[in-house]
């Protein structure tokens, strides 16, 4: 296939795994018109139409494609909380790219209150649209692009999606744009053509107001947030390029569909000692190769993968697999450890001032207000996550991406 303008990079169904765009999402033509969005670049390594804060439709898209072509991926985070939250644009303002926030459905009832009944996903929906108002309130402060996303829907679980869906959909109406930028369906138990089916369901709608459907093809191993894969067949944790491209025509016909593929090349969930998970990126440049063919296309990497289970994966691993066209990682297990061990160097570092709010080593009468004070432990923890998405970042090839 041959292309005429880089505008085709970005719309050629058979290149990005995406249906033809609609008329809105069509690109800057006139040299009137590419010149003004130059002038209006907010990044000078990114595409005009990626700006701070959160990130949406055609923007994410070219983010997405800019970070295949340019080979980095994002690290997309689980987060409980805006400490999590803000641990996370923290970080990405130091290393200097984008941001990933990702909500669950465990952590969206966590943010509402663990005391509420969650009947019909209520505390669940709520929670993760209050995280959301709450990153769209402040990231643009920041001064990196955010991606607002929601983790893990097996499909009794998909009415938490129905809603939040309906949430993206008042949002658009008023805004001209979703309230998040995009969400996982996990089907990956369903038989395929069940799975493909759900989510180009799924596509159809989200498509209507430009929200950005990631699907996921056999398993990701282990256990996170409610989702427990530990006993899985070792088989179901490496996709096959036959299901990866029956998926990519399916869903490639959705007008408007935008997709990213969460193929599993022996992920889990975790980390585990050396050894025990192994690692087989070569599916997805097997994958790639596979899709190229079939289509007759030019570029080497029609595929976006996303990668699960990335927590002490080796950085070898991480990227090959980003050479493969992975554009995000998600990380869950090395974050929560890392905002942990902040909090518990803080109160070593003060413990004989955290035993009692009057008494310390510097005298029996001294307060201790200022270390029990909540908020700093909660700071150690954020400062602790923050450095550990850099280090991320870095294994990401996610440095110095903006500017």
């Amino acid at each position: 296939m041959k292309f005429s303008t880089a505008a085709a990079l970005f719309f050629a169904p058979s290149v990005l795994a995406f249906a033809p765009a609609q008329p809105a999402f069509r690109p800057v033509t006139s040299l009137k018109s590419t010149e003004a969005a130059a002038e209006t670049k907010a990044f000078a390594k990114l595409p005009a139409s990626v700006k701070p804060g959160v990130v949406t439709g055609q923007a994410l898209v070219d983010l997405l494609q800019h970070a295949k072509k340019e080979g980095f991926a994002i690290p997309g985070v689980n987060i409980v909380g805006s400490n999590s939250i803000n641990a996370c644009m923290e970080a990405a303002a130091k290393y200097g790219g984008p941001i990933m926030i990702t909500f669950s459905k465990g952590g969206g009832a966590y943010i509402a209150g663990k005391t509420l009944k969650n009947e019909n996903d209520s505390a669940s929906v709520a929670g993760c649209i209050a995280g959301a108002k709450h990153v769209r309130e402040v990231a643009k402060l920041y001064g990196v692009p955010v991606v607002l996303h929601t983790d893990h829907c097996q499909k009794s679980w998909l009415p938490w999606i129905d809603q939040l869906m309906d949430a993206n959909e008042a949002y658009f109406k008023e805004h001209g744009e979703p309230l998040f930028s995009s969400h996982m369906l996990d089907l990956s138990e369903e038989p395929l053509e069940e799975n493909i089916a759900i989510c180009k369901k799924y596509l159809e709608r989200m498509a209507k107001c430009n929200v950005l459907l990631e699907f996921e093809l056999g398993v990701t191993g282990g256990e996170e947030d409610g989702v427990d894969n530990s006993d899985v067949d070792n088989d179901k944790l490496y996709t096959q390029p036959e299901e990866v491209y029956y998926a990519y025509k399916e869903l490639g016909s959705v007008p408007n569909g935008h997709f990213t593929c969460a193929a599993s090349f022996g992920n889990v969930h975790g980390v585990y000692a050396p050894g025990n998970v192994e690692l087989r990126p070569i599916i997805l440049h097997n994958t790639q190769k596979y899709i190229q063919e079939k289509e007759g296309c030019e570029d080497t990497k029609p595929m976006m993968f996303v990668f699960h289970g990335g927590s002490g994966s080796s950085t070898e691993d991480i990227q090959y697999a980003i050479e493969a066209g992975v554009i995000k990682m998600n990380i869950d297990t090395d974050t929560q450890w890392a905002f942990w061990d902040g909090m518990r160097e803080y109160e070593a570092k003060y413990h004989d001032y955290l035993q009692g709010q009057i008494g310390n080593p510097e005298g029996p009468d001294k307060p201790n207000k200022k270390y029990y004070d909540p908020r700093m432990p909660l700071r150690a923890g954020e400062e602790a996550m923050a450095n550990r998405l850099v280090k991320a970042a870095q294994d990401l090839n996610c440095v110095n991406v903006l500017n």
